[in-house]
């Protein structure tokens, strides 16, 4: 009888080979007619649990008590450095204007060179078939206690309802994120996962060891076969070692739970592992999100949200209790 087993790992994620920046990049953002930036940025620091009153209307256990595991991102205010104006073109997106303030943080600077030109906004009113308006923040990891980096990590951010007036009212100024998101609403995060180096094809993919009849000289962890006779190739589907993880990846539908500005009233006795206290503003997300402590996570509104109904965030408690297993 001849052996046959669907494959392993999904070759939509091929090819597996690092992330080229810390940063996650946004390749699509939803529509809304809201006048305010539709992306937050912020750095994990940790899992936890709260207790709360089952929203879903449709859920088995609708309107009783439950226990949901949560991850609490911090979020200092983000800074709008610039502007930036698009014009839809046979190729896609192009940068009719952009427009750069002069209040920028000395730490700026050693992430990129700062322009030395004052910014003058008349220009972007001037553009005609301006299609999409986009500003230019950055982070303030010197902010944060757990993050061990003083760089600001710098990306876009779409206006909703492209409003030029917005982005030129919050040149220069910080954002924080209770103007970008509510408690309840559903959003998507994009991270770059954890990183486990140079695997083999059994913890890579997914494949079956070798057993003893068809193992030989005691290698079991590899692939039986390479592919056929022809072509005279290796197929890029074999499954074969290589990088395994520190891959973007997007996590679609997750809903915030609670957005604070106290960390203290979350944070664990001990604080976070490996991670410390949380002192700036948080958002907690239902779930988990891809990456490492201290990473950063972009959040964006969910391009794709469920039709499920919700009642409203019933918050009950929150667990402070020590995470360092004593």
């Amino acid at each position: 009888m001849k052996e046959h087993r669907p494959r392993r790992g999904s070759l939509g994620f091929s090819p597996r080979k690092r992330a080229s920046s810390i940063v996650p990049r946004i390749r699509a953002w939803p529509e809304c007619s809201d006048t305010r930036l539709l992306g937050f940025a912020g750095y994990k620091a940790g899992m936890t649990h709260v207790v709360m009153v089952d929203d879903r209307r449709n859920s088995p256990t609708y309107g009783e008590e439950i226990v949901m595991p949560v991850t609490v991102i911090e979020t200092p205010p983000m800074k709008v450095a610039g502007i930036r104006v698009y014009r839809k073109t046979p190729y896609g997106l192009q940068i009719a204007g952009e427009v750069w303030s002069d209040n920028l943080d000395d730490h700026l600077a050693k992430r990129l060179q700062l322009p030395r030109k004052s910014p003058d906004v008349d220009k972007l009113k001037e553009i005609e078939d301006a299609a999409e308006v986009r500003v230019i923040t950055y982070t303030q990891p010197y902010m944060v206690s757990g993050v061990p980096k003083k760089v600001p990590e710098v990306m876009e951010q779409k206006v909703g309802g492209n409003s030029l007036e917005y982005a030129i009212e919050k040149l220069g100024k910080e954002v924080r994120v209770s103007e970008v998101f509510r408690e309840g609403a559903m959003i998507d995060v994009l991270s770059i996962t954890k990183g486990k180096g140079f695997q083999g094809p059994v913890k890579r993919w997914g494949v079956i060891t070798l057993n003893a009849k068809h193992a030989r000289s005691s290698k079991s962890r590899r692939v039986g076969c390479l592919g056929p006779w022809s072509p005279h190739h290796i197929r890029w589907t074999v499954p074969q070692a290589g990088q395994m993880g520190f891959h973007q990846r997007t996590e679609y539908n997750k809903r915030i739970i609670k957005i604070g500005e106290d960390g203290s009233e979350i944070t664990p006795n001990g604080g976070f592992l490996h991670y410390g206290i949380v002192r700036n503003e948080y958002v907690m997300v239902a779930g988990s999100v891809p990456g490492s402590v201290k990473r950063l996570v972009r959040m964006r509104d969910a391009v794709r949200p469920p039709q499920v109904g919700f009642e409203g965030i019933n918050l009950i408690y929150v667990s402070t209790t020590s995470k360092q297993g004593r």
